[in-house]
């Protein structure tokens, strides 16, 4: 965590009235600020992804792996144009 006397700065974050409302829910569960709850989830998250990029390595939230794993197992649909250079390297013309 930060050093208590060390000097603070502030940031402004522009949301969506639907964003707002998510922080604010998240921030009455935890009985906190709504500026607490982001400082604490975000400067955590950033601290995650900052070590995760030291590391070499990909950090993907739940959404996120789910998303690259469809991604992943979905069929590939080929472009006329990939489907014509295939074509081509099987010596089809």
């Amino acid at each position: 965590m930060a050093n208590p006397t060390s000097k603070t700065s502030s940031l402004m974050v522009r949301l969506d009235s639907e964003s707002k409302q998510a922080l604010v829910a998240a921030a009455e569960l935890r009985r906190i600020s709504i500026s607490d709850y982001v400082r604490t989830v975000t400067v955590a998250q950033a601290r995650r992804e900052v070590s995760s990029a030291a590391d070499r390595t990909i950090l993907l939230s739940p959404d996120e792996q789910l998303a690259f794993w469809q991604a992943l197992n979905s069929p590939v649909k080929l472009t006329p144009a990939q489907k014509r250079l295939g074509a081509l390297m099987r010596g089809n013309q």
